[in-house]
């Protein structure tokens, strides 16, 4: 029952679709496990790119079955756009699968959403405004709708006028907002979205079980990445599920016996979105120049992000809430061209040196990275595709990251391509 979990240790935008992609080509299921359309993957295919937000990213290889799973937030809308996007550049979208047990997100959440984050002001979380808070906590709260609901239309409407029950007291007496229309919204969505969606509705615990149990490579896909998990993230400057592993199993609705295999995706530097402590962040320079050359702004929202060199003390303690088995390095050519490159493997708090990461966040917001130097490597990594091209000291540069991180590097990206990668072996 070979079954293996690739998620983000950083705070997102690691790449994890290149990778997530790169194994699917011998996985007959890849599942998307937790978070919404917040989360972009774009993967570069024979200079095409596709730039997907809830569909999972083994879609583009016709053996392999797209689930998105029960830990997922949908929003139908959006959904049936991407799949229309696919559709019409030659994908076949009907082998897609969505969990009946998946909740929706409604334009109502989203609405929530923006006003929520308004209010907070100068607290703002720096949220994409999408609807997944809103979404989840409807979810936590009995008020959620969820995909299977669509299916009743006497139920579907009956869950609406709950939900709305309580958001429309909300949006007219906290934001002064009018109310939403349930029957008009439920006419919307039953009419729109539900001829398209209702194939593809499955009982995705079910067939995910039956592929394990069949031998069959499956595959789990996260959104998001450690930092930004609703219990172990920077909180409350994370997302509203479970990115790390754990969140594999509950999202999907499988064992962690069934889970042989975790890998953990990092940049060669970190980036990050929105508010929250970033040690390592960069404001020279060095920093602009990975912006420029990573084109570090997001597949969704545009937004540029807050780069930082390489955070080790993050990585360890990613290693250690993931059970990470390996980790696969992305974005190693962006930093072709600098002349000092830096791992941080530690930090200093009010005159003292730690190397585990604080568990008091006014501590990490404290925190002064310790970092060492590396020479760089001046050279074009983006066509080299095996260990021997590496220069020297790239090699030296991923063996520190290893050791620091305390788990091999097995596979390093060398560009956006399908085929720049090489597989690696830490010395």
């Amino acid at each position: 029952m070979p079954a293996t979990i690739v998620l983000g240790t950083q705070w997102g935008d690691e790449g994890k679709g290149k990778f997530t992609d790169l194994l699917a080509a011998d996985a007959s299921m890849v599942v998307r496990y937790q978070g919404g359309h917040n989360a972009g993957h774009t993967l570069v295919v024979k200079g095409e790119s596709f730039a997907l937000q809830l569909v999972p990213s083994g879609v583009l290889y016709p053996h392999t079955t797209p689930v998105i799973g029960n830990g997922v937030v949908v929003d139908p809308f959006v959904l049936l756009a991407e799949m229309e996007m696919l559709s019409s550049r030659g994908v076949d979208v009907s082998r897609i699968r969505v969990s009946g047990n998946a909740h929706l997100i409604l334009p109502y959440h989203q609405q929530l959403d923006a006003l929520h984050e308004r209010h907070l002001g100068n607290a703002k979380l720096g949220t994409t405004k999408r609807g997944i808070g809103p979404a989840y906590a409807d979810k936590s709260m009995r008020l959620g709708i969820r995909v299977q609901d669509m299916l009743d239309e006497k139920i579907f409407r009956a869950k609406l006028h709950t939900a709305l029950g309580h958001a429309n007291k909300v949006l007219t007496k906290v934001f002064n907002r009018l109310p939403v229309d349930p029957d008009q919204l439920a006419d919307r969505v039953l009419t729109e979205c539900l001829p398209g969606i209702q194939p593809l509705i499955a009982d995705s615990i079910n067939e995910i079980h039956a592929a394990l149990e069949a031998g069959e490579n499956v595959l789990f896909e996260g959104a998001q990445a450690t930092f930004l998990d609703l219990d172990h993230g920077t909180y409350p400057f994370v997302t509203s599920s479970n990115p790390t592993a754990g969140g594999a199993c509950t999202g999907a609705g499988v064992g962690p016996r069934h889970i042989d295999r975790i890998i953990g995706i990092a940049k060669a530097y970190v980036t990050r979105v929105g508010a929250g402590p970033f040690p390592t962040e960069l404001f020279d320079d060095d920093g602009d120049k990975m912006v420029d050359i990573g084109r570090e702004y997001g597949t969704n929202t545009g937004r540029r992000r807050r780069p930082g060199w390489v955070d080790a003390v993050m990585l360890r303690h990613a290693v250690r809430l993931n059970s990470l088995t390996e980790l696969a390095i992305t974005k190693l050519d962006v930093l072709d061209t600098f002349d000092t490159v830096k791992i941080c493997t530690g930090y200093r708090i009010d005159g003292h040196e730690i190397t585990t990461l604080p568990y008091h966040q006014s501590q990490i917001h404290k925190a002064e990275p310790i970092y060492e130097e590396f020479a760089g490597w001046n050279t074009d990594l983006t066509t080299v595709t095996d260990v021997e091209g590496l220069p020297a000291n790239a090699r030296r540069f991923l063996d520190a990251l290893a050791k620091q991180a305390g788990v091999p590097i097995t596979l390093v990206s060398t560009g956006p391509g399908r085929a720049q990668y090489l597989e690696y072996e830490t010395r």
